[in-house]
């Protein structure tokens, strides 16, 4: 999708560094938003017998200290509701403060994605995208939007891009990383060969409602073991993918990897070329090192950012993945907020931070 980016008026900071933010949030402040999006049979069944994902938690993260909403103390809008349901509230707070040209939202959380009534998700996914499209990306152009697909029906999730194929308010399809199954096995396989055709990267957010522990060995006690979890998740989603021979598939893929940190590529990708070598026999439809695979298909969000007690050390992970191959986040309005005045606080090459902060994403989404 070749979209540009649309003028505005110069804000407040636009003496900053701009940047592109590729997580963000936004927020329902309650179920009835999505209604004017709906058909009336699947508003009386949210009436009637609210969503359903596939686990015990009916909403919202697994453990309860990520709430209230897992939100900066400092997101409420003024004029009341959640943190990220307000539009200029957040405009004035992240976008124009932050000198933010390109915004990339990601409407995770009760969304539908993997309701166990499939048809009901499919609905409920299709009205996400309208609330997304007229709320919030119309009305500001600096935003464009992650497409919200039931992807554990893939054909239902097919239609869901097919139906919004061309449109530029989109930019990418939105996939979570705890899947029903491991996400290089070929039920997925239509949905990223049509995201591949369509040049729109395939966006995989942490979390999601798999119907599985989020650990190995069941459901860890504390919320912290969730939380490094994910990265651990996000190694499951890649090594699913390289593996597989989804990139062999689909050379063409652009695979995002978002909220879940990016240190912990460089030893994964060291781990599967050893073992690949030899162990190569089993995959013969593998061309390539796994390696190569990831430095060709695979790019990721940074937040949340790695910091080491040596902070320069986490230099030497991102020379490996590639400087073009990480993009900026914030991850707006969650507590866990990477602020880009304290990211990357080092003397860096100026052409390194701007590619860091902004030129990445732009290229990535083909924006300009």
């Amino acid at each position: 999708m070749n979209i540009q980016v649309q003028s505005r008026p110069i804000v407040a900071n636009a003496s900053k560094l701009a940047t592109a933010d590729c997580d963000i949030h936004p927020q329902r402040n309650n179920a009835g938003q999505l209604f004017p999006y709906m058909e009336a049979r699947w508003i009386e069944h949210f009436k009637t017998f609210g969503s359903r994902p596939r686990q015990a938690y009916q909403a919202g993260p697994a453990y309860p200290k990520g709430q209230p909403n897992a939100s900066r103390r400092d997101a409420w809008p003024p004029e009341g509701g959640r943190p990220g349901s307000s539009l200029p509230f957040l405009q004035k707070q992240l976008l124009d403060q932050n000198n933010c040209v390109l915004g990339i939202l990601n409407p995770t959380g009760d969304n539908g994605q993997a309701f166990q009534n499939r048809e009901f998700g499919a609905a409920v996914c299709h009205a996400m995208n309208e609330w997304i499209l007229h709320e919030w990306l119309i009305p500001e152009p600096r935003l464009k939007g992650s497409l919200v697909v039931p992807f554990e029906d893939p054909e239902a999730a097919l239609a869901e891009l097919e139906h919004y194929a061309g449109d530029p308010h989109f930019v990418q399809v939105l996939m979570l990383n705890r899947t029903g199954e491991p996400a290089g096995q070929k039920r997925y396989w239509k949905l990223y060969e049509a995201a591949a055709k369509a040049g729109i990267p395939i966006g995989v957010h942490a979390f999601g409602f798999g119907g599985h522990p989020s650990s190995g060995s069941g459901w860890p006690s504390y919320y912290i073991e969730d939380m490094v979890g994910h990265a651990q998740s996000c190694q499951t989603f890649v090594t699913s993918m390289v593996i597989e021979g989804v990139f062999e598939r689909f050379p063409d893929l652009k695979l995002v990897m978002i909220e879940g940190g990016f240190a912990w590529l460089p030893s994964l990708a060291w781990r599967l070329d050893k073992i690949w070598h030899r162990l190569k026999v089993e995959t013969p439809h593998l061309k390539m090192l796994p390696s190569e695979y990831i430095h060709r298909n695979v790019w990721l969000t940074t937040q949340p950012m790695e910091e080491p007690a040596k902070k320069e050390q986490v230099l030497d992970a991102i020379d490996w993945i590639g400087w073009d191959r990480l993009l900026f986040a914030t991850d707006y309005p969650h507590w866990d907020y990477d602020d880009p005045d304290q990211v990357l606080s080092m003397p860096l090459a100026e052409q390194k931070k701007r590619d860091f902060f902004l030129n990445n994403a732009m290229a990535l989404y083909e924006q300009g």
